[in-house]
């Protein structure tokens, strides 16, 4: 049975549990909306480098659209997504992103001249531009040094550039590295989302049921607690699990998601998980999320 045909056995209005990114569906945990604050004040301030880090499926790339929506009119704003590449293909990729036409064969300088001539174009009119860089652990050391000489455009008591930096935990531990300390002096704020909790995964859960008209009661209370335990807080993850969850309840007939459920489908190894880990805890977790006496 598809997912769009449990909608209609639970009274669903859509899908609750899509994996693509939707601001509508952002749940705000304290995680997130602190996450989100140090984006926006990266914003609001102009702050030159702005970094926020997080596993992998942990709603960042959600984060982003949800400020996008924010943005004023004073702000011009470029989004650069899984950008790679060497010396000169970053500026190739700003001026896409800034849908500035880049003249054929250019070369670096001449790149440069027409990034800066943008900047100060949109300086003249009021504006100022924020570069957005999501998965930006893909740049690497070299291409994140050349996005600090971006900022160099600044001067004086106004700031024209500002860059913000969204990516996985390894972003923050590049840069550490020695050669990008100049780098990490120009970044004002920091901030690394965390997985969520027990507490807060069963909150979520509830939203997005809710959110799509259901009663947010859907799954059971020892499923919710497997769901917390095989997902590790991923929000990503517990999307997939209580997506196909719906559809094994729906093709049974069954009103609500129980951990019995849960169980069948890891079971037949409809989630894939890296070598290694555990398919469920060794230890269960009680209701409070501690593992078991």
């Amino acid at each position: 049975m598809s997912s769009s045909l449990y909608n209609a056995h639970f009274g669903f209005t859509e899908r609750p549990f899509s994996l693509v990114p939707d601001p509508d569906f952002l749940f705000w945990t304290r995680a997130h909306a602190r996450a989100f604050s140090v984006l926006e004040y990266g914003l609001v301030t102009r702050a030159p480098l702005t970094v926020v880090t997080g596993e992998v499926g942990t709603g960042k790339t959600t984060l982003i659209q949800a400020l996008l929506r924010r943005v004023d009119d004073e702000v011009t704003v470029g989004l650069i997504s899984n950008a790679q590449g060497g010396r000169g293909d970053l500026l190739r990729w700003v001026l896409n992103a800034l849908d500035v036409a880049v003249t054929p064969g250019a070369d670096y300088v001449s790149l440069f001249q027409q990034f800066q001539g943008f900047v100060l174009d949109e300086y003249a009119a009021g504006r100022h531009v924020a570069l957005i860089v999501d998965e930006a652990q893909n740049l690497g050391a070299e291409t994140l040094e050349e996005l600090r000489m971006l900022t160099n455009i600044n001067s004086g008591k106004d700031e024209l550039l500002q860059i913000i930096l969204v990516g996985q935990p390894e972003l923050r531990e590049l840069i550490r590295r020695p050669e990008l300390r100049q780098f990490a002096q120009r970044v004002m704020a920091v901030y690394h989302l965390e997985p969520m909790d027990i507490a807060t995964t069963r909150d979520y859960i509830a939203h997005r049921l809710q959110h799509v008209g259901g009663t947010g009661k859907e799954f059971t209370p020892e499923a919710t607690r497997c769901i917390f335990e095989e997902s590790g807080g991923i929000p990503r993850v517990v999307n997939k699990l209580c997506d196909l969850a719906l559809v094994y309840a729906s093709s049974a007939d069954q009103d609500k998601v129980g951990v019995g459920t849960i169980r069948e489908l890891v079971r037949d190894g409809l989630i894939l998980k890296p070598l290694g880990d555990p398919l469920l805890l060794a230890e269960p977790l009680d209701s409070f999320g501690k593992a078991a006496e």
